[in-house]
């Protein structure tokens, strides 16, 4: 008995022991499997959620590898430059591939923080752009209005990212941000606070007093961007689901303005000043499309809508070349400082460039001869003002261009003129960067500067750069106080300083890199000993890629014999003494009246008899001389590849213009277009001028051709793609006009550019009645042109007045004859 009741004792005490170490093992493994959950919700949440409606090939990838922002341990709040704010981008999957994809490539890469775009759930990350940050939030389909994609993108951020960033921002795939004037706002204003900031609104006409507003409500415009601080959204985050559940618009940035007041109590910013900082364009598709030199786009922040992304990346580099010219402008600043600093403490500024500061310690950081040297202080470091070019003789002293509605200049021969689109492009730049220096104050003083009209001014250009005076008439409007609208007029003195030359060395349209450079470099010291016994490699020396390119010459002729002795004697001097790279394809029509037809086939024989390794064609043509028909049968038989240079009899060359025409014309990427020189009639040039040489360029003896396009160098290929010249043109001119709209129109570059090496020889231009109206008054005008400079005319009819006697009678008998 009591062996059964000690063991049955025993039992009980054994049960209730372990019991509670059951009890004990199953809290610990229970809180343990808890937690593994926990942790592998959340990390699956933050990186992998966009993977759940990817093919199972694809969800591999984007698990070892999520574009999804990650943040780095030390990225706190106030603790990282690049954790001020984090932008959410809404999207649809239809857009990902471009609008999105121009975003992520443009402002979104400079942000001081991190973005990421949001779209349906069903979304991927396209193929075009493989690193692009996208959320597929779970649930959400891409149907218009998206306010459950807006309010759940909210959350995502908040659950993800709140404790690391101080700033929230709301924006689409169409709106353009300049991330370094957001920072410089962002970091002026208290995060801790509760903020919504945004361009206000209350709804359009139609909309007004239907969206459920009270009379105090407003909400910010999702289009221009909604900022919201860490603040805001810590308080509307909870109450989203209610948000979502009680909708009373189609909205959803008024439903958002509204779940904000609600929750944490404050309107969006009332302030006028947001309309320009975060501006809407209300042209559609249309907006940014046309000018960018417009104050609206230069005070801005957010610029919305950009609709296409071309668009989006055109914006984009004036942007980048608006803070290229800030960076410039400070160089210039730092250099004046250096400047000025150096004359106070006695220092030569030509020493500055190797100068040291301290022992061992230089006053730039690079060597004089390095390409990130920052300039010259001599030239770049001059005070600014309107006396910093100092002529030592009377030859030097630069006169002032007079500017009201028309431009009045010594330096032109036609004194009054009209104002060129370079100048008034300058002198609009101008008045709107015073403007805004003036007006940077207006909101802390009160009153605003108003820009009327430019009465008039002065305009100079010097060695330093360009002086401008200006005489403004400004309306000047004070609203703070007693309120006053005075008309009032400034003189504005201003010196814009050049900046230095910028020098990029391409070959075939590329840039040369460090190693390239100095492997072009090293061929002089090779070239030392090529052909010598030392060179056991003669095929090891690098061919230049600018000069080893052939020049095909096509020349349509007709007639013209003695013309065309002087053309073959120059190709003969520049090319075939000089053994150039060039071919000769000469198109050879019966001339009407003169009889050389054979005389010139000799002329081409001898020639090829003197230069038997010279290549020399002549391609005889029948029928009525045409232009167009002759280079486009030369092009014809010519390889694709194969660069052709179109010339006329006229022309006289060097060897500098082959270079040009090499580089210059770039396969399937560029085609040039040289302005000739043209030379004006010998018998009007005064005499001191005719015993000039030909290439002697004078503004008496000939003028730049800009509005001749015969003359141009390219590639057949692309002359195929431009799509050729029209056949059916005959006779004078237009052919050249039409090829060259055509070329304007293609995707390959045109690069037109003077050439002082290519000369057109005056002749007398013969103008058909047979012509066309328009080759007839073309025809007409050039022979007008090539006859004298507008100077020798002004002289012959001031020593003889006679000519201008008969040009007003001439005028008088024309307007009686037409009454």
């Amino acid at each position: 008995m009591e062996e059964v009741t000690y063991r049955s004792v025993m039992r009980k005490r054994r049960g209730l022991a372990s019991a509670v170490l059951g009890l004990i093992v199953g809290l610990l493994l229970g809180f343990l499997i808890q937690s593994y959950r926990i942790l592998s919700s959340s990390h699956y949440q933050r990186f992998n959620i966009y993977t759940s409606s990817m093919p199972r090939s694809r969800m591999l990838i984007k698990l070892s590898a999520p574009n999804v922002p990650k943040l780095n341990d030390d990225e706190q709040i106030n603790s990282s430059s690049t954790s001020l704010v984090f932008v959410g981008v809404m999207t649809a999957g239809k857009y990902l591939d471009t609008r999105a994809k121009a975003v992520y490539e443009t402002w979104g890469k400079e942000l001081p923080g991190k973005i990421a775009f949001f779209s349906s759930e069903s979304s991927i990350v396209p193929e075009n752009c493989p690193d692009l940050p996208l959320v597929p939030l779970p649930r959400v389909d891409d149907t218009y209005p998206p306010q459950k994609k807006s309010f759940m993108m909210l959350q995502y951020m908040w659950n993800n990212y709140g404790d690391h960033f101080e700033w929230f921002l709301r924006a689409d795939d169409d709106v353009y941000v300049r991330t370094d004037r957001l920072e410089k706002l962002l970091r002026s204003v208290d995060s801790r606070r509760a903020m919504y900031i945004g361009q206000a609104g209350r709804g359009n006409s139609e909309e007004f007093g239907l969206l459920s507003l009270e009379y105090d409500e407003n909400f910010c415009m999702g289009g221009p961007g909604v900022i919201l601080s860490r603040e805001t959204l810590k308080r509307i985050v909870p109450h989203i689901k209610y948000c979502l559940r009680h909708l009373y618009t189609t909205h959803e940035d008024v439903e958002l303005g509204r779940c904000v007041q609600k929750y944490a109590g404050i309107p969006c910013t009332w302030s006028y000043e947001m309309q320009s900082i975060l501006y809407h364009n209300s042209s559609g598709a249309q907006a940014f499309t046309g000018n960018l030199k417009k104050k609206e786009v230069h005070r801005a922040i957010t610029l919305h809508p950009v609709k296409s992304p071309p668009h989006m990346y055109r914006l984009h580099n004036y942007m980048r070349g608006l803070k290229i010219q800030d960076l410039q402008q400070e160089r210039l600043h730092l250099h004046r400082d250096i400047y000025s600093m150096a004359k106070q403490l006695g220092i030569s500024v030509e020493n500055l460039k190797n100068f040291e500061i301290a022992n061992g310690v230089t006053l730039f950081p690079v060597s004089y001869y390095s390409k990130k040297y920052p300039g010259d202080t001599e030239i770049l470091g001059v005070p600014a003002g309107l006396r910093s070019f100092k002529p030592t003789t009377s030859d030097e002293v630069t006169p002032w261009d007079f500017l009201s509605r028309s431009e009045y200049s010594l330096a032109d021969s036609n004194p009054r003129r009209r104002i060129h689109s370079d100048i008034k492009e300058g002198l609009e730049d101008i008045t709107r960067e015073v403007m805004a220096s003036i007006n940077a104050c207006s909101r802390q003083r009160g009153r605003v500067v108003e820009e009327r009209s430019t009465l008039y001014g002065y305009r100079r250009v010097d060695s330093y750069g360009a002086d401008t005076i200006l005489d403004l008439l400004l309306v000047y409007r004070k609203y703070r106080g007693r309120k006053v609208t005075l008309p009032v007029r400034r003189h504005v003195y201003l010196h814009q300083h050049f900046t230095g030359l910028e020098i990029r060395e391409t070959i075939n349209g590329e840039e040369l890199n460090e190693t390239r450079r100095n492997r072009q470099n090293d061929k002089s010291l090779q070239n030392i000993f090529s052909g010598s016994f030392l060179n056991l490699n003669f095929n090891s020396e690098e061919k230049d890629p600018v000069r080893s390119k052939s020049i095909h010459f096509i020349l349509p002729l007709s007639g013209r014999y003695e013309v065309f002795q002087r053309f073959l004697q120059n190709y003969e001097e520049i090319c075939l003494m000089n053994d150039e790279k060039t071919t000769l394809s000469i198109i050879l029509y019966q001339h009407k009246t003169e009889n050389t037809f054979n005389q010139t086939i000799d002329l081409i024989e001898q020639l090829k008899y003197k230069y038997r390794s010279a290549s020399i064609d002549i391609l005889p043509v029948s029928g009525t001389f045409s232009r167009a028909k002759a280079l486009d049968f030369g092009a014809s038989t010519l390889k694709s590849n194969d660069l052709m240079f179109f010339v006329d009899v006229d022309i006289v060359f060097t060897n500098s213009a082959l270079y040009r025409i090499r580089a210059n014309t770039l396969l399937g990427k560029q085609i040039y277009f040289p302005v000739v020189f043209s030379q004006y009639n010998p018998k009007v040039i005064p005499e001191d001028f005719k015993r000039k040489n030909a290439f002697f360029i004078d503004e008496t003896t000939g003028f730049w051709r800009q509005f001749g396009f015969g003359i141009v160098s390219l590639y057949k290929q692309d002359y195929e793609v431009v799509g050729g010249f029209d056949l059916s043109i005959q006779g004078w001119g237009k052919e050249d006009v039409d090829f060259f709209e055509k070329a304007i129109k293609s995707n390959i570059k045109i690069f037109r550019a003077a050439d002082k090496n290519l000369i057109h020889v005056y002749h007398d231009v013969e103008c058909s009645k047979d012509l066309s109206e328009t080759q007839l008054s073309m025809c007409l005008g050039t022979k007008a042109d090539i006859y004298a400079g507008m100077e020798t005319l002004a002289k012959m009819i001031y020593e003889d007045p006679n000519i201008l006697r008969f040009a007003k009678a001439r005028r008088m008998n024309l307007t009686n004859a037409a009454g």
